[in-house]
């Protein structure tokens, strides 16, 4: 009954409701009018206005049902797209098993109104957060349950990329305290107990941060401080550089730590640019800049900027820079096993005013030398030596009949100053006998021993260990017997595949000869010894062909740019030195890697820089991709990518290097405005 009721229309009007059929998915109105028609002809036919109504009430039956069914259906996708829309909402915060789930998007608004949060930046891939969720789940409900409650959250550090920079993430887990906004770290324990505490502590309403271990300096209290201190670290900073924010939060950690040493090792700061004339006097070109000072004696820092290796790293400091030897063993052991210059100074006790003189000497040289002392008269015998005298001398396996064993000083020490030996005098003889005549460079000792230049380098298999000793030590004595004839010249063996990116710039590669041979000059050039047999001979006349100006530098570019019009010159290896030496110009070079990432946020920035300057006559704004070519100058170091500097035209072997400050154009102007000769235009006009 329901469905002839139902089916009453295409009862009275079999066109209509096939016509209906075929049109259904095309919206009520068509149905309607197509229903409409039919009935205006059944009445012409027949006259039956009974009809005409009866049709005219299905209708509106038909239209309500369709226009029904549309709605339902508008609400269902409309429904749908609320949930969508809920599920791509990152504002609304979320809850994971009692832990809040923080991101980019909702993270300010959240904490905007909080005391205290806690915060935990993890990665989802990350072992130590994988373990760590259960305790932090622990922690959430414990400060549920607290009164006030304390609100416990998580960031996916791996996607909240904008929060974790912020809030200066580098490893995970990372656990902060968010009090008023301010973050404070947590180094506590990763503990239910120990988190709780410390959350507590800080949400008390009347706890307030600790004050900074950091001590301040300024130009008033600089030397009182300085000048009384045993042993002090002192960071040299600008408020704007990038780096020293980095560095701050590590150092003032440090700080801390340091400060419950026994005794204390303090650690301050000073604004540079606040304090000028400090920045001055202790030339700092660079942020941040640290210095050791010992009793207002300042030492270049060079060990790290986190808070364990600072700590670490100044504790070591602050002890002597000679350790003492007491038995005739030790000296035995580092002649037989040793593998750099062995230095000892040789004194009858403590008190001996020698003694004193080379602690001060030690000290400005412990970076690169292992310092030794003794008051053994043991030691003194096996030396053939008397107390007062600073020895140095070379393992075994560097000794050889062409050089002294042994280089001794007299360290004299008397009333009338120009009798006694001075701190430059140690240094001088240290430095001048810490190599022996032909010594092992490698990557370890590189930088430290082997600056020098020219260098002679022979490259083969360099093994010192029992069963390799005796072939290394056979093309080494064939290199013995020419640099003994070179004083003026450093030489060296280097183990071929510690260099092989080396040789392979040498073009040494493919030469299919087991012993190669380079000189590293002044300024960057290098020369190869073309290949053939080695022996003494050959050694010799590669060297005094290289002393007779008879050989050409090999130099690793990229070719010539035919168009180098743009605003950032293009340098290569071979016009280097025409264009960034030119003494006629100010040069702004950059040194790029075409895979590195900063250099690639940089080249629109460097491009803009580019043209700013670029009616500026005496000025140059270049770039050079320096895994393609080489530099042929030793002071525009590369050690890592960006590297930019700025080389006036009258000090071109003084470069400046940019640091410390944000590769961005403001920052990048300013440093060209203060270092350059001769802008034709005024600082306001810029």
């Amino acid at each position: 009954m329901g469905r002839r009721h139902l089916r009453a229309g295409a009862w009275l009007y079999p066109e209509a409701s096939v016509n209906r059929r075929a049109s259904s998915r095309g919206g009520s109105e068509q149905s309607g009018a197509a229903l409409l028609c039919f009935a205006c002809g059944a009445m012409r036919q027949r006259g039956l206005w009974v009809l005409l109504l009866l049709g005219m009430a299905q209708l509106a039956v038909l239209v309500a049902q369709e226009d029904g069914r549309e709605s339902v259906i508008q609400e269902v996708d409309d429904d749908d797209d609320d949930e969508d829309d809920d599920d791509d909402d990152d504002s609304e915060v979320k809850e994971e098993n009692g832990v809040l789930v923080l991101n980019d998007a909702n993270f300010d608004t959240f904490t905007a109104d909080k005391d205290t949060v806690l915060l935990e930046f993890y990665a989802p891939w990350c072992g130590h957060c994988k373990q760590f969720a259960p305790e932090y789940e622990k922690v959430a409900k414990t400060l549920k349950e607290n009164d006030p409650p304390i609100p416990v959250a998580k960031v996916d550090a791996t996607a909240a990329t904008s929060l974790a920079s912020r809030f200066d993430v580098s490893g995970y887990p990372t656990i902060k305290i968010l009090k008023k906004g301010q973050p404070i770290d947590y180094d506590g324990s990763r503990t239910e107990d120990a988190i709780v505490a410390k959350v507590k502590e800080i949400s008390d309403p009347n706890w307030t941060p600790p004050p900074e271990a950091t001590l301040v300096l300024t130009q008033d209290n600089f030397d009182d401080v300085v000048k009384d201190a045993d042993i002090i670290l002192v960071e040299f900073y600008a408020p704007w550089c990038g780096h020293c924010k980095r560095l701050a939060p590590e150092y003032e950690k440090a700080a801390q730590e340091l400060s419950k040493h026994t005794p204390p090792i303090p650690l301050a700061k000073v604004d540079a640019t606040a304090e000028t004339e400090l920045a001055k006097k202790f030339d700092v070109t660079g942020y941040p800049t640290l210095k050791i000072f010992r009793k207002g004696k300042p030492y270049d820092y060079s060990g790290p900027r986190e808070k364990y290796g600072i700590v670490d790293y100044m504790i070591e400091q602050a002890g002597p820079p000679s350790k003492q030897i007491q038995a005739t063993k030790q000296v035995q052991e580092f002649l037989k096993d040793g593998d750099d210059v062995i230095i000892i100074g040789v004194f009858s006790g403590e008190t001996d005013e020698a003694y004193q003189l080379y602690q001060e000497a030690a000290n400005s040289l412990r970076e690169d030398y292992k310092f030794h002392h003794t008051f053994s008269n043991e030691i003194a015998k096996l030396l053939k030596v008397s107390p007062g005298k600073l020895v140095v001398m070379q393992p075994e396996k560097f000794q050889s009949k062409h050089e002294p064993k042994i280089y001794v000083l007299d360290l004299k020490v008397s009333k009338n100053m120009q009798d006694s030996t001075d701190e430059s005098e140690i240094k001088e003889h240290v430095v001048k006998h810490a190599l022996p005549l032909v010594g092992h460079r490698k990557p370890s000792n590189d930088a430290k021993r082997y600056a020098k230049r020219p260098l002679v380098v022979v490259y083969y298999t360099v093994d010192f260990s029992f069963d390799y000793r005796v072939a290394t030590q056979y093309w080494r004595g064939k290199v013995l017997e020419v640099a003994k004839d070179f004083p003026e010249y450093v030489f060296a063996v280097s183990d071929e595949e510690d260099y092989s990116s080396e040789i392979k710039d040498l073009g040494l590669l493919e030469s299919g000869e087991d012993v190669n041979v380079a000189i590293l000059d002044e300024g960057g050039k290098k020369y190869a010894m073309e290949p053939e047999e080695f022996d003494s001979d050959a050694l010799r006349q590669f060297v005094l062909a290289f002393k007779k100006g008879k050989l050409k530098p090999i130099v690793k570019s990229q070719p010539v740019p035919k168009n180098n019009k743009g605003p950032v010159k293009v340098i290569v290896g071979k016009t280097f030195d025409t264009i960034v030496m030119d003494p006629k110009n100010d040069v702004l070079i950059e040194f790029y890697a075409p895979w590195c990432g900063h250099c690639k946020k940089l080249e629109p920035v460097y491009t803009e820089l580019g043209k700013k300057y670029k009616n500026e006559k005496n000025l140059v704004i270049a770039k050079m991709d320096a895994t393609a070519n080489d530099v042929t100058n030793d002071h525009y170091k590369v050690e890592g990518f960006p590297t930019i500097y700025f080389a006036p035209r009258d000090k071109k072997n003084n470069p400046i290097k940019f640091e410390g400050g944000d590769r961005d154009l403001e920052h990048l102007s300013k440093f060209i405005e203060e270092h350059a000769t001769k802008l034709s235009r005024t600082k306001e006009e810029l």
